[in-house]
C-alpha cells in the first residue's frame, strides 16, 4: 500500500501526489482507505473531481472554410511580432500579413479559393512551421506544410463522389540500382478484383521536386479523378504506378537524381509491376506523365525509351537540358518518332515561371514536326492546375483513335 510520502502517480495525463488526493477525498466528506482496493475507488473520483476543475481551453479553428470558399487560418503566437501566410494559390515568396488580437491570435481570410486540396504554410518571425493545429499534414521529401480542402459544389471530377473506387497499395521493396527499400504507390480501378481474367494498361505518373510517392494520392488524388472518370466512362480502365522520384538523397547533389531514377524505374518498378499485377505488357500499354521534376523525368525516359512508351505526358514541366542535341534522332526523323508516339502532351500555367521554357519547347517541336498536344492555361505551380490536366490527359491514354493535335 502507497503512503502520503509515495512519488506522484500518473492518471490520465496529470501528475497528482497522494497527499493531495487525500485532501481532496477529505474534502468530499469521505474517510481515508486503509485497503487498496477502497484507496482506488476514492482515487478514480477524486482525479475525476481534479480533472472537472481543471479550465477548459478556446479551442482554435485552422483553417475555417467558408460557404463562399474564402478560408480563414489561424495561429496562437502571443509573443510574435510578425506572422504571415503562404499558400500554394500565391506568387511564390509572397506572404499574406495576418492581423493579432488582444488574446495573441494571429488571423487572415482569403479571397474565395479553387475547390480542391491546397498546400500553405505559416511564418512566425522567419521560421516556416505547418499550422500548428492542423492534423493534415502535407509530408515532403525534406520539411512538412498543411492541407486545405475547399469542396466544391457539386464535387469537383478530383473530389470524392458517390461511385465505384479503386484500391490504393503501398508497395515495398528492395531496390537493385539505389540500394535503399522504398515504396511506391499502385492504383487499381474498381474493375480489377471483379475478373481476374482482364489485364491492364499502366501509367507511369510521376511527382514533383521535394515531393514522396503519396503525393498524387494525397493532394493530386489521381485515384478519385480515376474513379470518377471511370464512372462516367471518359477513360480506359488502367493501373496507375507512382514511385517516388527521389532516387539520390534530397539533401545532396541532384544532378544524377534523374539518370538514376530512369534506370530505377526500368530495372526495379517496370518489372515488380509486371510481375506482381495483371497487366498488358508492351510499349503500346504504357504511358509515363509526370509534374515539374516528374515532367522532365517523364520527358527523358518517355522519349529515350520509346520501345517502351507509346504515351508521354509533362505538367509544367522543367525540360531536359541540351534537349536538340540530346534528341537528334528523335527531332530528325519525325515520320518515324509520330508513328511510334502516340500522344506528348504538354501544359503549363501562364502564371508559372516554367511556363517560357515551356513554350519554347512546343516551338521546338513544332519546328521539327514532331506531334504533341499543348494547353496552356491560368495557373500556377500547383496542384490545382495538374490536378486539372490529369484528367485532360487520362482520357486520351491507350483508345486506339489517340492522335496528339499538331500530328502533320
Amino acid at each position: 500500500m502507497r503512503h502520503a510520502t509515495d512519488p506522484p502517480l500518473k492518471f490520465a495525463g496529470y501528475f497528482i501526489g497522494i497527499s493531495k488526493t487525500l485532501d481532496a477525498v477529505r474534502q468530499i466528506g469521505c474517510y481515508v482507505p486503509r485497503t487498496m482496493k477502497q484507496f482506488s475507488v476514492i482515487f478514480l473520483l477524486a482525479s475525476a473531481v481534479a480533472l472537472a476543475q481543471t479550465p477548459r481551453q478556446n479551442i482554435l479553428v485552422s483553417p475555417e472554410v467558408q460557404t463562399d470558399r474564402r478560408v480563414t487560418f489561424r495561429v496562437h503566437a502571443p509573443k510574435a511580432l510578425e506572422v504571415g501566410l503562404f499558400g500554394d494559390w500565391m506568387a511564390p515568396g509572397t506572404l499574406q500579413n495576418m492581423a493579432r488580437d488582444d488574446q495573441g491570435v494571429w488571423s487572415v481570410t482569403t479571397a474565395p479559393l479553387d475547390p480542391g486540396i491546397a498546400i500553405y504554410t505559416i511564418t512566425i518571425d522567419g521560421i516556416t512551421v505547418p499550422d500548428p493545429v492542423n492534423p493534415r499534414l502535407k509530408v515532403r521529401a525534406r520539411t512538412s506544410a498543411s492541407l486545405v480542402d475547399v469542396p466544391g459544389n457539386p464535387p469537383e471530377l478530383w473530389q470524392l463522389r458517390d461511385v465505384p473506387h479503386g484500391t490504393i497499395e503501398i508497395n515495398w521493396g528492395k531496390s537493385k540500382v539505389i540500394g535503399d527499400t522504398r515504396a511506391h504507390y499502385v492504383y487499381t480501378p474498381p474493375s480489377y478484383a471483379e475478373n481476374p481474367s482482364i489485364r491492364y494498361p499502366v501509367l507511369y505518373l510521376l511527382h514533383g521536386n521535394n515531393d514522396t510517392a503519396a503525393g498524387w494520392t494525397d493532394v493530386g488524388k489521381a485515384n478519385f479523378i480515376l474513379d470518377n472518370l471511370l464512372a462516367e466512362k471518359k477513360a480506359v480502365p488502367m493501373i496507375i504506378v507512382m514511385p517516388w522520384g527521389h532516387a539520390v538523397p534530397y539533401d545532396g547533389p541532384q544532378t544524377n537524381n534523374t539518370d538514376t531514377f530512369e534506370r530505377y524505374l526500368i530495372e526495379d518498378v517496370i518489372p515488380q509491376i509486371e510481375t506482381k499485377y495483371r497487366v498488358v505488357s508492351g510499349r503500346d500499354y504504357r504511358a509515363i506523365v509526370g509534374l515539374s521534376m516528374g515532367g522532365v523525368q517523364a520527358l527523358k525516359v518517355g522519349l529515350t525509351h520509346l520501345d517502351l512508351f507509346s504515351a508521354v505526358g509533362a505538367f509544367s514541366s522543367a525540360v531536359p537540358g541540351n534537349f536538340e542535341n540530346r534528341f537528334k534522332t528523335l527531332l530528325d526523323n519525325p515520320a518515324q518518332t509520330n508513328k511510334k508516339l502516340k500522344l506528348l502532351w504538354i501544359g503549363c500555367g501562364l502564371q508559372d515561371s516554367a511556363f517560357e521554357r515551356n513554350r519554347q519547347l512546343v516551338d521546338l517541336l513544332a519546328s521539327r514536326r514532331i506531334g504533341f498536344s499543348f494547353l496552356a492555361t491560368e495557373g500556377r505551380h500547383n496542384y490545382a492546375i495538374w490536378r486539372r490536366y490529369l484528367a485532360e490527359v487520362a482520357p486520351l491514354l491507350f483508345r486506339a483513335d489517340t492522335a496528339s493535335d499538331s500530328k502533320p
